[in-house]
């Protein structure tokens, strides 16, 4: 299938086609004229992207990621022995990046709390 017809069966738009290219996540075959054939996996290969992208995952890691799972009853399933310990690396990164989100929100109610009342205003 061609990059339009792609991008309507997985929801993707042809830029992030040719981004997902760039990054090695995606080899489509190329014809002659330069346009890109993608196959049925490659309809896989983008749905499985999609997901680790939601999980928080950089484009870098997935491209690591992505030959060492298979998708099971849709859900990805590791296959190479290391994967696991990698991606509770990265379950940690996330982790900490959430524990900095709910500081900073923190900081932020403290603020938005220490507002002065509109009856404060108007004896001062």
């Amino acid at each position: 299938m061609r990059m339009g017809e792609m991008a309507r069966q997985t929801g993707v738009s042809e830029r992030l086609l040719r981004y997902y290219e760039q990054q090695g996540l995606l080899t489509p075959t190329r014809l002659p004229n330069g346009y890109r054939v993608y196959c049925e996996q490659d309809v896989e290969t983008v749905r499985r992207v999609r997901m680790l992208l939601t999980a928080g995952l950089t484009t870098e890691t997935i491209a690591r990621v992505l030959p060492c799972v298979r998708t099971e009853n849709e859900e990805l399933v590791p296959l190479c022995p290391d994967l696991v310990a990698q991606l509770r690396q990265e379950r940690e990164r996330i982790t900490r990046a959430i524990d900095d989100l709910r500081s900073s929100r923190g900081i932020l109610d403290r603020v938005i709390d220490a507002q002065p009342q509109p009856a404060a205003l108007q004896s001062a």
